[in-house]
């Protein structure tokens, strides 16, 4: 049996169809394609139903990715600890980040990352949902305030605040309850609690001028002179200190953490360990 077709046939199975193994994986769906008709005519069975939109597999199918998913993780498991004990850095890493992170606070990260370790191939994905290192394919996720998890271990790589912008010359009047305020469009109604300059606490409730599905599209919004928004502090502190937004205040409470997270069962490869080091360098700089 073909190992190679075994693992694209698994990746196929795993996710679902050609198309999202293709994009998980980055092996061109052609390829997957082919694999795994040869996987089916050696072994004399059909493996998987296309559809014109749907993919599932038969009977035996089913059976073959049951009994060989497990063997193909092994091995996997053992090229990870093989990889740990490498002193340079090499091979594929795929991470997935925060949107609001991924831009603002990995561009340079990666840059400085892919010179000092050109035998890496680094790909990072920049998402807002909550994607499994295992099912999604990835060696790191970077999450935001995580729950505990049993499978995930990592450490905390940042700390951020929400602050309270305006635009430039914007003013809100001290005892004033509400402000016009651009909202992200999944939010319900809410009070805002803000912690003020001079340390003390207020509550605001904002009069939605914009709703939107963005951040990035919401911080646009406030430079253009909208209304206020509680954006993360690392989005807008640039803006901040260049004069572009009025800094009203920050979000009372804990500040919020970002975890950067790998599979508890495997073991901390020089790939991962040396990302994870650069972002920790790069906050604590």
């Amino acid at each position: 049996m073909d190992v190679v077709a075994l693992v694209d046939f698994n990746a196929v199975a795993l996710h679902g169809g050609f198309g999202p193994a293709a994009r998980q994986t980055g092996r061109p769906k052609a390829t997957l394609s082919r694999h795994v008709a040869e996987l089916e005519q050696s072994l004399g069975v059909r493996l998987i139903e296309r559809g014109a939109r749907t993919l599932r597999l038969t009977e035996e199918g089913r059976a073959l990715h049951e009994r060989t998913r497990g063997l193909l993780s092994e091995i996997d498991d053992a090229g990870e600890a093989l990889a740990a004990r490498a002193p340079v850095p090499r091979g594929r890493l795929r991470v997935s980040a925060p949107i609001v992170f991924a831009h603002v606070m990995l561009p340079g990260i990666a840059s400085r990352y892919a010179r000092h370790y050109p035998q890496v191939e680094l790909e990072i994905v920049a998402e807002d949902r909550v994607a499994d290192p295992v099912q999604d394919g990835y060696d790191l996720v970077i999450r935001v305030n995580p729950d505990a998890d049993e499978l995930l271990v990592g450490r905390c790589v940042a700390t951020d605040r929400r602050a309270l912008v305006g635009p430039r010359g914007f003013k809100a009047e001290a005892d004033a309850p509400t402000l016009p305020a651009v909202v992200l469009a999944r939010m319900a109604n809410e009070v805002w609690r803000i912690e003020d300059p001079d340390g003390g606490t207020r509550a605001l409730t904002p009069e939605p001028v914009l709703r939107l599905s963005s951040l990035l599209m919401a911080r646009e919004a406030v430079l253009q002179g909208a209304g206020a928004a509680l954006l993360p502090g690392m989005l807008v502190e640039a803006d901040v200190a260049a004069g572009r937004l009025e800094l009203l205040g920050y979000e009372a409470g804990p500040p919020v953490e970002l975890w950067a997270l790998y599979s508890s069962r495997r073991l901390l490869s020089a790939k991962v360990r040396a990302f994870i080091d650069m972002l920790n360098a790069d906050y604590d700089a």
